[in-house]
Formats: C-alpha cells, structure tokens, sequence
C-alpha cells in the first residue's frame, strides 16, 4: 500500500508544480487563451493522484501484486502518464510564446502524445481486468 501512496504524492506534486507553472507561465506571458498547459495539471491529479489513491485502498484489501495484469499495469501507466503530461507541456509551452512549429515538429508532438495516451489507456484498460480478476476469485 505504501508504494501506491508514494506514487499518489509523487503525482500530486508533479500535479502541484504543472499548474503553478501554467498560471505563473501564462501570467508572465501575459497570455489569457487556451493551451495544452492547462491539461497537465487536471491529467496528474485525476489520473496519477487519485487513481493511485483508489489502489492504495484496494492493496489494503488484497495482494494486487501477485496479479500478472496488474504488474503490467505498473509500468505501462508510469511511462504513459508522463509521457503523456510531458507532451503536454512540450505543445503548450510553444503555444504561450507564440511561436510557430513545423510541420514535422507538430507531428512528432502529436505522435509521441498519441502513445503516452495509448499507453495511459491501455493500462486503465490492464488495471480494470486486474481488479476484475479479484473480483472473479473471490478478493
């Protein structure tokens, strides 16, 4: 449980420093439209902090680590997550300061996005078919 707990804080700091950045960032910048750089904070909090919580309260309860899906799940969501909430501050960053990207440099962000949330979804997907697993053996 305390593992779960600690990858809970690291998501909420990391969530923390995201959304100080976007509103000191954009004051400074003096820029008052949308960017990507508002999304790094609610991504971190919803889905590193809280999902993390919601574990924790489940490894109270059950060995979730003897579960294979489980400890896929671990790895796959930590690297999607943040790569995820990264790609996020590379586009909005560029956004606030006006600045315009190639076409390839577009691309590129755009792609490597599109995996980090791939990965996130895939294990949201691995950690339903965990819990889902407990629940068919019984907890």
């Amino acid at each position: 449980m305390k593992k779960y707990l600690n990858f809970s804080l690291v998501y909420a700091v990391a969530a923390m420093a995201g959304g100080v950045f976007y509103r000191e960032f954009t004051k400074f910048h003096s820029y008052t439209g949308a960017t990507a750089l508002g999304k790094v904070h609610t991504h971190l909090f919803l889905l590193g902090m809280l999902v993390f919580l919601v574990i924790a309260l489940f490894a109270a309860h059950y060995d979730l680590q003897k579960i294979k899906t489980f400890r896929v799940f671990l790895w796959i969501y930590n690297i999607g997550l943040p790569l995820t909430a990264a790609m996020l501050f590379v586009r909005g960053v560029p956004q606030v300061l006006g600045l315009a990207l190639s076409d390839a440099v577009n691309a590129s962000i755009s792609g490597i996005a599109g995996i980090g949330h791939i990965l996130t979804g895939t294990g949201i997907i691995l950690l339903l078919l965990s819990l889902k697993k407990l629940a068919d053996n019984g907890g």
